[in-house]
């Protein structure tokens, strides 16, 4: 399936020399809190517009991330049920998700950190920042930071905004996605909201069905008081149930089912002085996970919650001179009849610099953080870039941490008797890495942008689930002898490295995007564990749209070239090589207000799963159509 590729390739290179007024060179905040352009960071940073999502053959936001280049996305099943989001062959613990400034990852366990609070109306952008982050966010923000800024939040304060879009599709296995959401913003108020539903009875699994029933309800408030001071507050509601058979075990007993609910609310204050900028946020999360592995067994329930606090302080010490400083606070707890009661504080203190002259630019950070069993850890990271017209040469090397989350330490501590799974083990140290990397970013034209990397990550203390025997086992009080168990270890070290290549095409009739990554992890004389042996040695993915005058069409697609595994109890295998790919044929009319389309699923019909024995859907085909209006 790799002429795919190909063809795409020379479609686009057909448009290269074609000017063009997109920009490939946009603002981030993800890179160093403070906004500046892409170019100046030092940094490999994708900034992907909330309005493609309309246009692809997807159905919820991790499915969008998945087609982002250079990312991995280890789906359990459609919807929105569950996801992993790996950058750069890291475990899914160590991708940290942000909204709008503040930290998304749930301390139960990181297979949640997907689940992303708010309708896909919402989204202005998001900014998926590759490579060590934890200088500036702290714990997981290993393999990169995927940031979600949601357009009440990105509003400026001269703008308005008027916009409304409602949408519906249904399908075969009973599929139905419902959505609606609209901002509006007059004068110094803006207002937004969003609701979505994604519905389906299920393709048929290993005597199951993949049933879904997952809704979003969000809310957001902005009051602009004077140019210099607003205000903001976002309340969700996030209730996903869903089929979770061999999500997390590969066991002919498993015919799980779980759901999840969550309420979200967040704030954000800013201030502006004549040369400071100061933000204060805070956010707090709730959720309940209900889970049932099968008929016969005791239902594992348990709630968690996250308080996190934070001050950031932009100090601007001339044209070019920025200087970020911060404290965070961050309390997490859990409470269940599985994993038992816990709490954990966390405090952290950061800086960092940003100095740019005419062609160079330079940032180093630093942060402090003290996490409660953990102790103290000082965290360094220095961005180096060099600039030129279109050219742009980068580089960074920095240190990251990621702590245990309560999964990892607890999982299985308090059922009153184990046959098998996973067990949770409360010694474990953080991990700790330090990453290099370097690369370049060259933009051929307005519209075409091409980037390059090279990068490793060197990782000690490693957390991850390694198949142990019985007799092996720290603690036995209620294992069953019988049993097959993974324990969660500090595995030692690990290398990763590996190379990117990203192209971005912007322009009018056409927009695609494109990442090549090759990796390869090595653990010295050891087995790599579960999750690190299951990245992809090659990933390629894609996304394209293209519109002939009221027709448009688009195409996802991912190349995965892995490991191969095999669970002959369930029959299940991972093959070495896999394709999935998707497309979806439109057509607009009432001056564009109103979209009608078609869009098929799996469009092979291939066999495909992401994590073994969790089977995702053959091919699905839908239709659907949209209302939109304003801008």
């Amino acid at each position: 399936m790799k002429w795919i590729f190909i063809v795409v390739l020379l479609f686009i290179a057909s448009f290269v020399n074609a000017q063009d007024h997109d920009e490939l060179d946009p603002v981030t905040v993800s890179a160093s809190i403070s906004p500046v352009p892409v170019s100046r960071t030092g940094r490999n940073v994708t900034v992907v517009s909330g309005e493609s999502y309309s246009v692809l053959p997807v159905m919820s936001v991790d499915e969008f991330i998945k087609y982002l280049p250079g990312i991995e996305v280890q789906m359990r099943g459609p919807g929105g049920s569950q996801a992993d989001i790996v950058i750069r062959g890291g475990t899914f613990q160590q991708v940290l998700v942000i909204l709008d400034g503040i930290r998304i990852n749930d301390p139960n366990t990181g297979h949640f950190s997907a689940y992303i609070p708010v309708t896909p109306s919402e989204i202005d952008r998001i900014e998926i920042l590759k490579g060590a982050s934890s200088a500036l966010y702290g714990s997981d923000a290993v393999g990169g930071v995927v940031h979600i800024i949601t357009k009440a939040f990105a509003a400026q304060q001269n703008s308005e905004i008027q916009t409304l879009s409602v949408g519906m599709k249904i399908g075969e296995y009973g599929l139905r996605n419902l959505y609606a959401g609209g901002t509006y913003k007059k004068e110094k108020s803006v207002f937004n909201i969003g609701v979505q539903n994604n519905h389906s009875n299920g393709q048929l699994q290993r005597g199951t069905r993949g049933y879904f029933d997952n809704s979003i309800l969000s809310a957001t408030y902005r009051q602009f008081f004077k140019s210099n001071f607003d205000i903001a507050i976002r309340a969700g509601y996030d209730s996903r149930d869903f089929s979770a058979q061999n999500y997390y075990t590969s066991f002919l007993s498993d015919t799980a089912d779980e759901s999840v609910l969550s309420y979200w609310t967040q704030f954000k204050l800013n201030k502006s002085f004549s040369s400071h900028k100061i933000t204060i946020d805070a956010g707090y999360k709730h959720l309940q996970d209900r889970f049932l592995f099968n008929p016969s067994s005791r239902r594992n329930e348990s709630e968690s919650e996250m308080l996190q606090l934070g001050i950031t302080d932009n100090f601007f010490a001339g044209k070019n001179s920025v200087l970020v400083t911060g404290i965070q606070y961050n309390k997490r707890s859990i409470a269940s009849n599985d994993r038992g009661h816990h709490n954990r504080n966390q405090w952290a203190a950061f800086a960092m610099f940003n100095q740019h002259w005419k062609r160079f630019a330079v940032s180093p950070a630093i942060r402090v953080d003290d996490y409660e069993g953990r102790g103290t850890e000082v965290v360094p990271q220095i961005n180096l870039s060099f600039h030129h017209e279109q050219l742009q040469i980068r580089a960074s090397a920095g240190k990251t941490i990621r702590d245990a989350d309560f999964t990892e330490r607890f999982n299985n501590y308090n059922n009153p008797l184990v046959t098998g799974g996973s067990i949770g083990n409360p010694d474990l140290l953080a991990e700790r890495s330090f990453s290099y990397e370097a690369g370049a970013d060259y933009r051929i034209s307005r519209a075409v942008k091409i980037s390059l990397s090279a990068f490793q990550r060197r990782m000690k203390q490693l957390i991850d689930y390694v198949p142990t025997p019985y007799e092996d086992m720290p603690r036995k009080d209620n294992l069953s002898p019988t049993g097959s168990f993974a324990l969660a270890k500090n595995i030692g070290r690990v290398v990763t490295s590996g190379w990117e290549a990203d192209l971005q095409f912007k322009r009018d009739p056409l927009t695609a995007a494109i990442g090549l990554l090759w990796l390869k992890s090595d653990a010295g004389d050891e087995d790599l564990s579960f999750y690190l042996s299951s990245h992809s040695r090659f990933l390629a993915n894609m996304h394209v749209s293209y519109q002939f005058k009221r027709l448009y069409f688009s195409f996802t697609s991912v190349y995965k070239n892995r490991a191969p595994l095999e669970a002959p109890a369930i029959h299940a295998i991972i093959p070495e090589h896999s394709f999935l790919a998707n497309m979806k044929l439109g057509y607009r009319f009432a001056g564009e207000k109103i979209r009608i389309h078609l869009q098929a699923d799996n469009i092979f019909n291939t066999e495909v799963s992401d994590l073994l024995g969790a089977r995702l859907p053959g091919r699905w085909i839908s239709g659907g159509m949209d209302f939109k209006l304003g801008s």
